[in-house]
């Protein structure tokens, strides 16, 4: 895939209470998410919601205790955990064609399609201390369901064949066993890739709700 010239984002997202140096790894205080944040969550989506985002917590700090936990562990560990969730359409859960939901809006609300499935994915592992070069969230055209589709595409290492992280197909497979996806494009918080062309047809301004769900995700820091 050829890496195409992508407008600046906001900047990477750092999470509530998580501090990432320059090396990438991650430290986190003892409370990743204040009492202030929870209370907020709870009034809005309720007492289970709660307990959602505790679990999500529980994770984000067992990576920080095994720093040498590999990224093959971690991928399968974020996978398993959002694909708990129920799948559900824009229309249904937020009564609007096409919503991003930030990890925090999915887990609240128990829910979500597949753009928030790779989004609460992608996040997980950026804060676990995975280099972003390794994932790419990945727009591609379901064929069994002809129907366009979002999975995370996982690079072990440069150039490797990338493991895909879906929420239809719960296995991370190898993307050459998946012949039920046709890779459209990808894009991560440092570029967009187009799959199979070298024009540069697309573009940041071409992704207006990633710059969108970003927004949300450093609103969500001011509750905490």
């Amino acid at each position: 895939m050829e890496r195409l010239a992508f407008s600046k984002l906001i900047g990477k997202w750092a999470l509530l209470g998580v501090l990432v140096c320059a090396g990438g790894r991650v430290f986190a205080q003892e409370e990743m998410f204040s009492e202030t944040f929870y209370s907020s969550i709870e009034r809005q989506y309720g007492q289970l919601a709660r307990k959602r985002i505790e679990g999500w917590e529980e994770m984000l700090l067992q990576f920080r205790l095994d720093p040498n936990m590999s990224d093959g562990r971690t991928s399968v560990l974020a996978n398993d955990f959002f694909n708990q969730l129920p799948w559900l359409t824009d229309i249904e859960h937020w009564g609007v064609e096409d919503y991003w939901a930030t990890p925090v809006e999915m887990l609240g609300s128990n829910g979500g399609d597949c753009e928030d499935f790779s989004i609460g994915k992608y996040f997980t592992l950026t804060q676990s201390g995975m280099d972003t070069a390794k994932i790419r969230i990945t727009y591609v055209k379901a064929l069994d369901y002809d129907q366009a589709h979002m999975v995370l595409a996982f690079y072990p290492t440069p150039g490797a064949e990338p493991l895909i992280l879906d929420n239809i197909n719960k296995t991370i497979l190898p993307a050459s066993q998946r012949k039920d996806l046709l890779p459209i494009y990808s894009f991560n918080g440092d570029g967009l890739w187009l799959a199979k062309s070298s024009k540069n047809s697309l573009s940041g301004k071409g992704l207006p709700k990633w710059i969108e769900v970003n927004k949300k995700m450093f609103k969500e820091q001011q509750l905490n």
